[in-house]
């Protein structure tokens, strides 16, 4: 699939003149529910979310941005039910992906893929799935709709700098909201992987390297690579400057790891065959940050 020039012109064009309203719907969602764990609970029910969910998402219109069915933001919303009580109160987790196109190419690059395992909810089946903008009615919608802009920020902000900021700040907004829900996943500063974690280090200044970071990445970085694969290569390991400041303003922000799940296997991939000096800066910066993953950073030394 070959990304449309057009998308580029139209984010920039809003930076400059900004948003006016412009009937769109950005998100091509699949939603996908595993009930495999529950027993006595109709599957009616679970098939029915789903389809609420779904066409939630990709119905809504989240932003003022003009879409063609073609740049949709291909998305997954996978959510794994644990437990159930009074038919109506569930327990479960939920991985969020999204992707978006390379341009000149046939490869499509991860944006997110992000796994929250505290999801709690309530749900009666045929309960209609409404976004209100101005509140969070419930721990369900208030979720789905979080997520749903991290997905556009994130996407949008691969496309131009820092177009994704108003995205972000819904999503830190909605999070703000969602305190008076008293609820695991929200809570301020209880942890450092949850979804308040991840709006206030996409929207603090602390953590400003990182759209510089993700915008090169994507549009200087690997959009180029096509065109000419080697200067392509080098923009995407001199984004590594900005991954490295993030690491030492915050050695624990959840935005490397949202960085090392979508990105570390590819940038590696992608690094294989550059200098031998920059394969040893690279691979000294992604063992400080990411130690764990040595399996996928040894490439380097090949």
């Amino acid at each position: 699939m070959t990304m449309s020039l057009k998308k580029i012109y139209f984010l920039l064009m809003l930076l400059c003149c900004g948003f006016s309203a412009i009937s769109a719907q950005e998100l091509n969602a699949k939603v996908t529910i595993n009930s495999d764990k529950i027993q006595g609970v109709s599957a009616n029910v679970f098939t029915t979310l789903q389809s609420s969910m779904m066409q939630m998402l990709n119905e809504n219109r989240w932003t003022n941005a003009s879409f063609e069915q073609k740049e949709r933001i291909e998305c997954n919303f996978t959510i794994t039910i644990n437990s159930v009580a009074n038919n109506s109160e569930f327990e479960a987790e939920i991985l969020i992906t999204s992707r978006r196109p390379v341009f000149n190419s046939s490869y499509s690059t991860s944006l997110f893929n992000f796994r929250d395992t505290e999801f709690k909810f309530e749900y009666n089946q045929g309960e209609p799935l409404e976004y209100n903008e101005n509140m969070v009615t419930s721990n369900l919608m208030g979720v789905i709709s979080f997520y749903a802009y991290i997905i556009i920020g994130l996407d949008f902000d691969s496309f131009a700098l820092n177009a994704g900021r108003p995205y972000f700040e819904q999503a830190m907004n909605i999070a703000n909201a969602a305190q008076s829900l008293n609820t695991d996943g929200w809570k301020a500063f209880a942890s450092e992987k949850n979804r308040y974690a991840l709006a206030l280090a996409l929207t603090e200044e602390s953590s400003r390297a990182f759209h510089p970071m993700w915008y090169n990445y994507h549009r200087k970085g690997l959009d180029e690579m096509a065109a000419n694969v080697n200067r392509g290569r080098i923009q995407l390991f001199e984004t590594l400057t900005d991954l490295d400041a993030i690491y030492q303003a915050r050695p624990s922000s959840v935005l490397l790891m949202l960085y090392g799940d979508a990105k570390l296997s590819e940038i590696v991939s992608a690094l294989v065959k550059a200098t031998s000096e920059d394969r040893k800066t690279a691979e000294e910066i992604f063992t400080k940050i990411y130690p764990t993953k040595g399996s996928i950073i040894s490439q380097l030394k090949k």
